[in-house]
């Protein structure tokens, strides 16, 4: 049995899910709760894991580059899920994703862990692009240890926070036409995300597939050109006008997802140098040892859509969560971000006294006058610009409304967060982040993370970035000298 709710009845042990802050470990965590398991989540930010709401998971901090961190994580697991990979590290990931495997190899044979299962990605017949290659040598490095390591290979997967999808979602709902590189026709067998977390589970119980390496896939073939259409088609879009050229490279391809999808840009640098392939799926082996319905593509992506609008996809604000992109397929699921930061000799509690009074009759305590620009701005198109007030000047709380924000999030003392409510073609989140110093200081840093819907998103992003740099630059030092005044 593979579905979620119906479990094996000779599922025991610990199961250890690394990289659990992740896309595929944010959403194989609750999908192994409904099993009778116990769950141990790692990743390097535990207060990422901390902000899911696991109820009887284990959290543990991390991570696969320190290893001295990983003793802890791996004591008395019993199977260990390795979802690491550093695409968005930069032009370094494929050798931090080898030294991370070398570590955890060591670290898992050091602590008795029964076995490692490992998603990597399908090996075209002659495989090139860093990222392919990486996830190849990933797992040639974990078997060179002694605990028994089972990969899977998958090719794109289809959900709500895969980068692939994503890419595809971002220009067919928001480009009526594009002009694409060519791998734009290359073909693959993407498999869903359900389907893909049930091929884990089931490797993972199986001591037949201890040693084994299987493909993942999907029942069809398609191209990513198909997909997009679909992706529309089933948004109710219409579908985009796709012309392939020759003139596009690799390089000049990131460059291009750059500018029009959000897609962070060292992920789709990533990305892009395996897109030109052709991948095949031999998956007979792993299709008769985990049997399961596997999803066309349509249905994938009718599957993608359905549990965003049931909030069932596992993202914090800042990775995506439906309902604070305005309930819509278009608004991009990743974010992006500008951020300014101070320190403070005064106390977290003096810091978060002058956060939590922001806005009505109090104003900002900083360039109101560029807020009152803002403001004017969107009320003129209509916008809640000038509805300024809060219900109370020295309290708050979670849903309060403070002039044109909503408060989605708090943690006294440690985190505010503020959902953006002026008319902007995308969806806004603002937070501030309290640390403390050791020498009871406070460092504060205030973010807005923007998901922009389609190109005009984006232009209103690039065209306030500077105004947004400096904004936080000069909020932060003016809120931690009214912290330092008032103490």
């Amino acid at each position: 049995m593979t579905e979620a709710g119906a479990p094996y009845s000779d599922l025991t042990g610990r199961y250890l899910v690394f990289g659990a802050s992740g896309y595929i470990g944010s959403n194989l965590v609750p999908f192994l709760r409904h099993y009778p398991v116990t769950v141990r989540a790692a990743a390097r930010n535990l207060e990422v894991l901390r902000s899911r709401g696991w109820e009887g998971v284990e959290l543990v901090q991390a991570d696969a580059l320190d290893s001295g961190s990983l003793e802890h994580s791996l004591a008395g697991v019993d199977v260990a899920f390795y979802l690491v990979h550093s695409m968005a590290a930069g032009r370094r990931f494929s050798e931090l994703d080898l030294e991370a495997a070398h570590n955890f190899a060591a670290a898992a044979a050091a602590a008795g862990v029964g076995r490692i299962v490992y998603l990597g990605g399908l090996v075209p017949e002659e495989p090139s692009g860093e990222h392919i290659l990486s996830r190849r040598d990933t797992g040639d490095i974990l078997r060179g240890g002694s605990v028994p390591v089972t990969e899977l290979r998958a090719g794109i997967i289809i959900g709500p926070g895969s980068a692939a999808f994503e890419v595809m979602r971002d220009l067919a709902l928001n480009l009526p036409m594009m002009i694409t590189p060519r791998w734009v026709r290359a073909k693959s067998p993407p498999i869903a995300l359900q389907n893909l977390l049930a091929y884990l589970l089931g490797v993972a119980r199986s001591p037949a597939a201890a040693g084994k390496i299987y493909d993942a896939g999907g029942p069809q073939e398609v191209s990513y050109e198909d997909m997009m259409r679909l992706v529309a088609e089933l948004a109710g879009k219409p579908a985009p006008r796709i012309v392939p050229v020759p003139v596009l490279s690799p390089g000049l391809s990131s460059y291009w997802l750059g500018l029009v999808t959000a897609v962070p840009p060292d992920i789709a640098r990533a990305l892009v140098g395996g897109l030109k392939h052709d991948f095949r799926a031999d998956d007979a082996a792993l299709r008769a040892l985990v049997p399961q319905q596997l999803l066309t593509v349509r249905e994938a992506i009718a599957a993608a859509y359905a549990a965003e609008q049931s909030h069932c996809t596992q993202a914090r604000w800042t990775e995506g969560a439906f309902d604070q992109r305005g309930l819509r397929h278009d608004v991009a699921f990743y974010a992006k971000q500008a951020s300014g930061s101070a320190l403070s000799t005064a106390g977290p509690a003096a810091v978060w006294a002058q956060i939590i009074r922001i806005g009505g009759n109090n104003r900002y305590y900083y360039m109101n006058g560029l807020w009152w620009l803002r403001e004017l701005m969107d009320w003129l198109v209509g916008g809640a610009g000038f509805s300024r007030g809060r219900r109370d000047p020295d309290d708050l709380r979670l849903g309060d409304v403070i002039d044109y924000w909503t408060v989605i999030g708090m943690e006294p003392e440690h985190h505010l967060t503020l959902h953006f409510g002026m008319k902007a073609p995308g969806a806004g989140i603002l937070e501030f982040d309290l640390k403390p110093l050791q020498d009871g200081g406070t460092d504060l840093t205030i973010t807005a993370y923007w998901h922009p819907r389609g190109v005009w998103g984006l232009l209103y992003w690039y065209t306030l970035v500077p105004a947004h740099l400096f904004l936080f630059r000069g909020w932060t030092r003016a809120l931690v000298r009214r912290a330092e005044a008032a103490g």
